[in-house]
């Protein structure tokens, strides 16, 4: 966050605001709303997982009416993937472009966004447009053959990587060429998943090891996630492979409902399964989906996915020292032990 939050808008001249603080229940969800109009804020930066609690707690947008918003331009979403539910309620409400980018805090800055400073481009739902000037964005196999349009792989940066990248892990080149350089030859690899469009639009679909195996299908968690979190009643949501002895894995599904939904449980579940068998398949094995009051996060608001998948497995896990709220990892245990 360097990048973006100290050096740039202090080589811009610009002034910086910041919000410290959840976006909800200090005292509502129109904190952000009402910082934009006391100060007259025309960019608003944040991860996704705020507006997610913002659109929880507010699902009509009823605190946003409160407000004057005027002078705000655009949104800014980086930090994790921007799921299309949270892409379209913020553009339903606010009517501003939504701009989603991927970077890693190993970049220092942004590898795909719309580049507002060259042309704003056409925003589509769940992809952070095109690669930044600089970095040659590939969707390639673990050999480092590129993928066809619309076809998921790894996404890698063929080397050399622009400046302002990582160099080196402190102390450990090797590590470094370990980590980053050896995985796919010639590429930095990201770690991430997804593919890219006929049009060169990229789609971050989440991390690699969010692929799981079902009964010889290798399926994303990410493209599941998509499709629960479009249900009407759902805050917001997050899938794992939970171990299973005769197909590998199976998607379980950690789902937040939004207030002032009444649905059934049961019933929530049942249509979730319906959902996700007639966009993805009946492969998909999606049958679980609990209900839960949080997910475990980072203070930064990322969700804890290989925690969750431990505790669904069963094993043994070490509490992250990056948790936001440790006593939640008990109740998610709760819901798996019921």
């Amino acid at each position: 966050g360097h990048s973006y939050i100290v050096y740039a808008p202090l080589f811009a001249g610009c002034t910086t605001i910041m919000y410290e603080g959840k976006p909800v229940k200090t005292p509502d969800a129109g904190a952000f709303w009402r910082v934009v109009q006391d100060h007259k804020v025309n960019m608003l930066f944040t991860a996704p997982t705020a507006f997610r609690a913002v659109r929880k707690e507010d699902p009509e947008a009823d605190q946003l009416s409160r407000y004057d918003i005027s002078s705000l331009k655009r949104l800014f979403l980086a930090g994790e993937r921007l799921d299309p539910a949270t892409y379209e309620w913020l553009k339903e409400h606010t009517g501003l472009p939504v701009l989603d980018h991927w970077w890693q805090t190993e970049t220092g800055w942004a590898i795909c966004c719309n580049p507002v400073g060259i042309e704003l481009m056409a925003t589509k739902p769940g992809s952070a447009t095109v690669p930044s000037p600089g970095y040659n964005v590939q969707v390639v196999d673990m050999n480092g053959s590129q993928m066809s349009a619309g076809e998921q792989g790894q996404i890698a940066v063929k080397l050399p990587l622009p400046p302002g990248c990582m160099m080196t892990v402190w102390g450990d080149d090797e590590r470094f060429r370990k980590t980053y350089l050896e995985p796919i030859s010639g590429f930095y690899s990201s770690g991430d998943g997804g593919f890219i469009d006929d049009d060169g639009y990229v789609f971050v679909m989440g991390r690699t090891d969010d692929v799981i195996n079902v009964a010889g299908h290798r399926l994303s968690t990410g493209e599941m996630e998509e499709v629960v979190a479009s249900h009407p009643a759902i805050a917001e949501c997050c899938v794992v492979g939970a171990h299973d002895d005769m197909k590998g894995q199976i998607p379980i599904g950690l789902v937040l409902i939004k207030d002032g939904a009444t649905i059934d449980h049961d019933e929530l579940e049942d249509e979730l399964v319906e959902m996700v068998r007639d966009k993805i398949g009946a492969i998909a094995c999606f049958r679980r989906a609990l209900v839960v009051d949080r997910l475990p996060k980072t203070r930064s608001g990322k969700i804890l996915r290989r925690v969750i998948r431990q505790i669904a497995d069963g094993e043994e896990y070490a509490v992250p020292s990056t948790i936001d709220d440790p006593a939640i990892l008990e109740e998610i245990s709760e819901q798996f032990r019921r």
